[in-house]
C-alpha cells in the first residue's frame, strides 16, 4: 500500500461520477461571472455618437440638421465632427450668417475650429449611460476610456500572482471564498463610483479579486478527476464561459445604464458564497500538505456519493497517510521553483509565451465589435454562439490529435483570420464579419485548450503557482490588447498585424511543449523531470531533492 499513488486512491472512490459532476456544477457560477466582467467594457465603456454641446439649438427639429451644419465642421468621410465646432457659425445657402462672420474677420475658405468647450451631447438611443457619457471620456480623453480596461486587466495580473501563490499555500477552497467576497464588495463599490478615479481604482481591485476564479476553478475540478475524463469535464466546464458571453449580450440589451449593469453582473456572487458550503477542497492538495485526516474525510465522502464500496481496512486513515508520505511538501512553493529544474523551466518559459499570445489575440478580437455591419448586441451574441462549435472542435482535437497540436493549430487559425482580414477591403463588411467570427472561434478554442493543457503540465505541488504565473503573463497580454487598438493612428492595419503576429509566435512556441494526452497528472517536481527527461534523471536527482525539500 505504501507505493500507492493518488490516482489509485481516486480509482477506488470513483474518478468520475455524481461527486465530480456536482463539483463541476457548483463551480459553474464563477465561470459564467468571468466573461460578464472581462467583456463588460463592450457595454460599460461604449462610446455612442456624440457632438459638441451647442446652446441655442432650434426647437423645430426639421431645422436642426441645417443648424448643426452651420456650427460643426465635417470629417473627411463627410460626417459631422464629434470633437470640434466652428469658432463662429458658418453661412449656409438657407441661413444668413455672413455678416456675423465678417464682423469677426474670419476668412471664408478657412473657418476656425475649436474644441468642445461646453461639453458634449450624446445619442442615448442605444445606451442610456456609459462611463464615456458619465465623465466625457471622448475626444482628447478617449485614452482614459481605453485605459479603464487596461487598469482592470492589470489588476487581474497582480491578483493572479497573489491567488496562485496563496491557494497553493492555504488551499483552493479558502481562497475561492476570498475571491467571491472581495469581488462582491468591490463590484458594488465600482457601481457606486462618484468619479473616474474611484471607478478606475475599484475596477482594478475587482480585477485582482476575479483573478482567483481564473486560476482556482480549473485545477479544483481537475484534481478530483481521473485521467480518462479530464478532457470531457474540462471542455464541458468551459462551455459555462460561453454561456456567460451570450448572457452578457442579453443583460446588456436589457440594462442600458452602466451602474445597474455593473450591479447586475456583481450580485450573483452572493449565492456563489453560499454554494461554497458544498464545494470540496482538493484531496490531492491536502495530501501534499500532510492534512491526512481531512483528505481521508473528503475521499470517503466522494466514495459515498459515487456509490463506490470502500474496504475500511485497505482504505483506512493510516493507509492514506502512507500515500501522503510520498506526496507531502515540507517547503512552501514559490515562483522560483518553476525555473529551478531544466524541464520545468522549459515548460514555464513556453507557457508564458503561449498564454500571452492567447490572451492578447482573444481580447483584441473580443473587445473590438465595431465595423462588422451589426449592432453591438448582435455581434456579442454571435461571438458567444460561435464558441459552442469551437468547444466541440477542442474536445475532438485534444482527444485524437493531442493537446500540443490543438494548441498550436488553434493559435495558427487565429493568426490566419487576422492576416486574411488585412486583405479584405473595408467595403466588404460581410467577409470581414465572417473572418472575425472565425477568428473568435479559433481564439476561444485556443483559450480552452490553454487552461486544460497548462493544468496538466505542472505538478500538483506547483499547479496553482504555475497557473498563477501563466495567468499573470496572460493578463499582461489582455491588458495591452485594448491599447494596441490605438495603433491604428500610426497605420490602420497595424493593430490586426500585431494581434496576428503575436498569435503566430505563440503557435510556434506551443509545439515545443510536451504532450500530456492520456498522461497521469504529475504530483511532484520529480515526476515532471522523470517523464520529460528520463536519461538525465540521475544527474538532476540532487537538485530536484533540494527543490522539493
Amino acid at each position: 500500500m505504501s507505493s500507492m499513488g493518488f490516482e489509485e486512491l481516486l480509482e477506488q472512490v470513483g474518478g468520475f461520477g455524481p461527486f465530480q459532476l456536482r463539483n463541476v456544477a457548483l463551480l459553474a457560477l464563477p465561470r459564467v461571472l468571468l466573461p460578464l466582467h472581462f467583456l463588460l467594457p463592450i457595454f460599460l465603456a461604449a462610446v455612442p455618437a456624440h457632438r459638441c454641446a451647442l446652446p441655442g439649438a432650434p426647437a423645430n427639429f426639421s431645422h436642426q440638421d441645417v443648424w448643426l451644419k452651420a456650427h460643426l465642421p465635417r470629417e473627411p468621410d463627410g460626417t459631422l465632427s464629434s470633437c470640434l465646432r466652428f469658432a463662429y457659425p458658418q453661412a449656409l445657402p438657407n441661413i444668413t450668417l455672413g455678416e456675423e462672420r465678417q464682423s469677426h474677420g474670419e476668412l471664408e475658405d478657412e473657418p476656425a475650429t475649436v474644441p468642445c468647450s461646453q461639453g458634449w451631447e450624446y445619442d442615448h438611443s442605444e445606451f442610456s449611460s456609459t462611463i464615456a457619457t458619465e465623465w466625457d471620456l471622448v475626444c482628447e480623453q478617449k485614452g482614459l476610456n481605453r485605459a479603464a480596461s487596461t487598469f482592470f486587466f492589470a489588476g487581474v495580473l497582480v491578483g493572479a500572482v497573489a491567488f496562485g501563490y496563496l491557494s497553493d499555500r492555504f488551499g483552493r477552497r479558502r481562497l475561492l471564498l476570498v475571491a467571491y467576497v472581495s469581488t462582491l464588495v468591490l463590484g458594488l463599490a465600482s457601481a457606486a463610483s462618484v468619479s473616474y478615479v474611484m471607478f478606475a481604482i475599484t475596477r482594478t481591485l475587482t480585477g485582482s479579486a476575479l483573478a482567483g476564479f481564473t486560476i482556482i476553478v480549473m485545477p479544483l475540478e481537475l484534481e478530483w478527476l481521473d485521467v480518462e475524463h479530464r478532457t470531457v469535464a474540462g471542455v464541458l466546464s468551459s462551455t459555462f464561459w460561453t454561456g456567460g458571453v451570450m448572457l452578457l449580450a442579453l443583460v446588456g440589451y436589457l440594462i442600458r445604464d452602466w451602474r445597474w449593469l455593473l450591479l447586475a453582473v456583481t450580485l450573483p456572487c452572493a449565492p456563489g458564497i453560499l454554494s461554497l458550503w458544498w464545494v470540496p477542497e482538493s484531496a490531492r492538495w491536502l495530501l501534499t500538505q500532510g492534512h491526512v485526516k481531512e483528505a481521508h474525510r473528503y475521499l470517503l465522502h466522494c466514495a459515498r456519493i459515487n456509490g463506490r464500496p470502500v474496504c475500511e481496512d485497505s482504505f483506512s486513515q493510516e493507509a492514506v497517510s502512507k500515500v501522503a508520505a510520498g506526496e507531502r511538501v515540507v517547503r512552501r512553493p514559490s515562483y522560483l521553483d518553476l525555473f529551478r529544474t531544466p524541464r520545468l523551466r522549459h515548460i514555464s518559459l513556453c507557457c508564458v509565451v503561449v498564454w500571452f499570445g492567447v490572451n492578447f489575440s482573444y481580447y483584441g478580437l473580443s473587445l473590438d465589435v465595431s465595423g462588422l455591419g451589426l449592432n453591438v448586441y448582435q455581434t456579442q451574441l454571435l461571438f458567444g454562439a460561435v464558441e459552442l462549435p469551437s468547444k466541440l472542435l477542442v474536445y475532438l482535437s485534444v482527444r485524437y490529435a493531442g493537446r500540443r497540436l490543438t494548441q498550436a493549430g488553434t493559435l495558427l487559425g487565429t493568426a490566419l483570420a487576422f492576416g486574411t482580414r488585412l486583405l479584405v477591403s473595408s467595403d466588404m463588411k460581410s467577409w470581414s464579419t465572417v473572418l472575425a467570427v472565425m477568428g473568435k472561434a479559433f481564439s476561444e478554442a485556443a483559450f480552452t485548450t490553454a487552461y486544460l493543457f497548462t493544468s496538466e503540465l505542472y505538478p500538483t505541488v506547483l499547479r496553482q503557482t504555475g497557473m498563477g504565473l501563466t495567468a499573470l503573463v496572460g493578463r499582461l497580454g489582455g491588458s495591452l490588447a485594448p491599447l494596441a487598438a490605438l495603433l491604428d493612428g500610426v497605420w490602420l492595419s497595424l493593430p490586426k498585424l500585431t494581434y496576428g503576429g503575436i498569435a503566430l509566435l505563440a503557435a510556434g512556441t506551443a509545439l515545443l511543449l510536451p504532450e500530456t494526452r492520456q498522461a497521469q497528472l504529475p504530483e511532484t517536481i520529480q515526476d515532471v523531470e522523470r517523464k520529460s527527461a528520463p536519461t538525465s534523471l540521475q544527474e538532476e536527482e540532487m537538485p530536484m531533492k533540494q527543490v522539493q525539500n
